[in-house]
């Protein structure tokens, strides 16, 4: 399961804790605790009884950190706050900044190798002197190869040997979410586009993660350009990363395309051979186990893709050492290596997800898809979502119909009137296609 938030920590910290302690002693004592804060030192949990705070801090403190080690990989303290208890859980909050575990992607922990040598050096020269080379620095390459880890190393690098300057990171699609917000309360008269171009457009570094989910989204490509033109005139670093060169996005705005060109691009390929056995050794390190070279370099050797899959394999080792306490053999490690790939795959894309995507990309609300109104606008994005959704899914054109309230003749007309449509018309097919790339990275993608 990606993990992308705290409340995607917690829920595979819960499925650690069902391992170690009964049904019954969950259902008591652990279900009924929220997630609050996760920082480099402290994971904050609260439960509106404080009779059970107590309890499970008297009894179950070990066995959650115990958890959060196995998920995480690192120690962390636990501290069980009353709900009602808004001090403490203010004081959490403070320390609370978006992705939880941001604070534990450094460029210590990142396994240089051939395929990453020139990203990681180009990522530690920019952390080290922000704005005076490589501006903007572009890391592109596929899911899972380690973008998004350099990227934090940078934020973390910096804020530490320069605690004073303002650092920003940000996925594009929130980037864009909130863009739609402030400018959806700003025609109340809330003023919160102004506060949304302050946020970025004042700081001294800015990262955005997966810059192409805003290919096609005109508002937000312009509001993008805006704001990098700001941020170079007044000598500020971006860095942004893709799954593909940008010449590859086809609807990336020219211009945003050319000021992406002025800065360094840096390519992470999928690791070799070599790197694997590092980043294996590195998380068996992490978690305090021991594995023998003949089982690291099975594994390397048969995962040779994706860098979550390798540490999936060793926090499964983690866990089968300490509760069987005994050493995995080749066979353990080949039902591991099967499960971790199995349960890596792509999610399928859902209908909601491409209504969604399709809505930002061509300005018009989710409900107004699922509508009936047929303002030329809105039938062209209708007819969009429905022909992706039967380009990506396996969905039948029943299936699909019933997701947007028609029926499967309406579908199968709307879908054919799209295919001859783009025929003839370049950008939209390269629109089309750069939805349905985006769609298919972000069934893939986390950290």
């Amino acid at each position: 399961m990606p993990i992308n938030s705290i409340e995607d920590i917690w829920s595979a910290v819960c499925e650690e804790c069902k391992k170690t302690i009964s049904e019954v002693a969950f259902n008591c004592f652990l279900k009924d605790l929220k997630p609050v804060s996760f920082n480099s030192g402290e994971f904050v949990l609260s439960i509106n009884n404080e009779y059970m705070r107590e309890v499970i801090e008297q009894n179950y403190t070990d066995v959650l950190k115990n958890a959060i080690k196995t998920v995480m990989g690192i120690d962390v303290n636990v501290l069980i706050a009353f709900e009602d208890d808004e001090e403490k859980i203010k004081k959490a909050e403070q320390f609370s900044d978006g992705l939880s575990f941001e604070d534990f992607f450094t460029f210590s922990n990142f396994i240089v190798g051939s395929t990453n040598r020139f990203a990681h050096a180009a990522s530690l020269a920019v952390a080290d002197n922000p704005s005076i080379i490589y501006n903007p620095l572009v890391i592109y390459g596929p899911p899972g190869v380690g973008k998004t880890h350099l990227m934090l190393a940078i934020k973390n690098h910096i804020k530490k040997k320069f605690p004073l300057k303002k650092v920003e990171y940000i996925r594009s699609e929130e980037f864009t979410n909130q863009l739609i917000k402030a400018l959806q309360e700003g025609k109340l008269g809330m003023g919160t586009v102004d506060d949304f171009r302050n946020k970025y457009r004042n700081v001294d570094v800015l990262l955005i993660d997966d810059i192409h989910f805003i290919a096609g989204k005109e508002q937000t490509q312009e509001e993008f350009f805006n704001t990098f033109n700001t941020l170079q005139q007044n000598n500020k670093q971006i860095v942004v990363t893709l799954d593909r060169p940008p010449r590859e996005v086809k609807v990336l705005d020219d211009r945003i395309r050319s000021r992406l060109e002025s800065g360094l691009f840096a390519d992470i390929t999928t690791p070799d051979f070599e790197t694997r056995v590092g980043i294996i050794n590195k998380k068996a390190e992490q978690l305090n186990i021991s594995l023998n070279e003949n089982i690291v370099y099975y594994i390397a050797d048969h995962i040779k893709v994706n860098t979550r899959q390798l540490e999936g394999v060793v926090k499964k080792l983690q866990a089968y050492i300490t509760i069987q306490n005994k050493v995995p053999t080749i066979a353990v490690v080949q039902n591991f290596i099967k499960d971790i790939i199995n349960d890596s795959q792509p999610e399928p894309i859902k209908i909601e997800r491409i209504i969604d995507e399709v809505a930002r990309t061509y300005n018009v609300s989710e409900s107004d898809i699922l509508s009936s109104r047929r303002t030329s606008s809105l039938v062209l994005a209708r007819q969009v979502a429905m022909y992706i959704a039967r380009e990506t899914t396996d969905l039948s054109y029943k299936a699909i119909g019933e997701n947007f309230g028609k029926d499967h003749s309406t579908v199968l007309h709307n879908c054919s009137k799209i295919e001859e449509f783009l025929k003839d018309k370049p950008f939209q097919r390269e629109l089309v296609e750069d939805i349905i790339k985006n769609l298919q990275s972000n069934s893939q993608n986390s950290f």
